[in-house]
């Protein structure tokens, strides 16, 4: 399988000024190094859906900057289909699209439709072949009747699907998305993860996705890389992820009437509480004779069994690193 990015012993390291009164900070400025990546290594082949995933301050966005070309490497080395990012060739970045959640890459006062023709003469793609594409895409999102409004009336997750429309309408061959589903409600979140897997599925798209919504990760992403302090603390599939965490059970214990905590917690560690009902962690070993004896002791309505979510085991993870 072909190699789609290498990235050997890569580095980011920052300078940040050190607080001093006013005048000592004007006169004899100090600078500490803070060190964002510190070298890691990995490989993405064509076609995957990869994840970053780690703590705010982790390298998450650092190392999907250097990946793009945004940003410099302190050391190592980086090649994206076969370019270094930091070029910036016409060739390389023709090849790849940047989306992130929080900023906004169309003009505010053009409507999409306007925006995607100006991308349409950046890009020199056939008028006839960018119209299908986006409308093809603007289809799939659910966004047809907005292209023509200005992109500062349309709603966040609106605005959002547009900028998805005007980053892939080139047909890239990597996406880099940073927190793609950041402040949207549950239905524009599904649709964009549906979209996603859909482009890399049936078109071959590289995925590379930071997000801090495991679910984002769960629906769109094969292989999880964890990143803490700067460092790779783990780089396989989501299955070897979830599997360390295999033993252990989640029960939702919903009673019928109110039952104290301390009651509960002779069955388990209490994970969540609600009126009427508890989360608790059992080993999964233990999981029938809890079952029994809650079923025979407690008041209650209905059991819910489901496996360690993968939010809480990366907080985890997190804890553990």
């Amino acid at each position: 399988m072909e190699k789609i990015i290498e990235v050997k012993n890569l580095s980011k390291k920052f300078k940040v000024p050190v607080k001093q009164g006013f005048v000592r900070s004007i006169f004899i400025p100090k600078n500490t190094e803070v060190v964002a990546v510190d070298g890691v290594f990995f490989e993405v082949l064509k076609g995957e859906a990869v994840a970053f995933l780690g703590p705010n301050g982790a390298g998450k966005t650092t190392t999907l900057k250097m990946l793009t070309g945004l940003l410099y490497p302190s050391e190592g080395s980086i090649k994206v289909l076969g370019t270094i990012p930091v070029e910036r060739k016409y060739t390389f970045l023709r090849k790849i699209a940047l989306v992130m959640g929080n900023k906004s890459g169309l003009s505010w006062d053009l409507s999409a439709r306007q925006s995607f023709d100006l991308f349409e003469s950046i890009y020199d793609l056939d008028h006839e072949e960018a119209l299908k594409t986006v409308n093809y895409l603007a289809e799939i999102l659910e966004v047809t009747k907005y292209l023509d409004f200005p992109i500062r009336k349309l709603s966040l997750g609106q605005r959002l699907k547009m900028e998805l429309i005007g980053a892939i309408m080139h047909n890239p061959e990597v996406v880099f998305l940073d927190e793609p589903t950041l402040g949207l409600d549950v239905v524009a979140k599904r649709n964009i993860r549906e979209f996603l897997r859909k482009i890399n599925k049936e078109k071959g798209v590289t995925i590379i996705l930071t997000s801090h919504d495991m679910a984002d990760i769960e629906k769109v992403c094969d292989r999880v890389i964890v990143i803490n302090h700067g460092k790779i603390m783990f780089d396989d599939a989501i299955g070897k992820l979830t599997s360390r965490y295999r033993d252990r059970k989640y029960l939702t214990l919903i009673f019928t009437e109110e039952v104290a905590e301390e009651v509960v917690e002779k069955y388990g560690r209490v994970i969540d509480k609600k009126p009427l009902a508890y989360t608790i962690e059992v080993a999964g070993k233990d999981q029938p004779k809890v079952i029994a004896e809650v079923s025979e002791k407690l008041p209650i309505d209905d059991i819910d069994i489901t496996h360690v979510p993968l939010d809480e085991i990366m907080a985890d993870m997190f804890k553990r690193g």
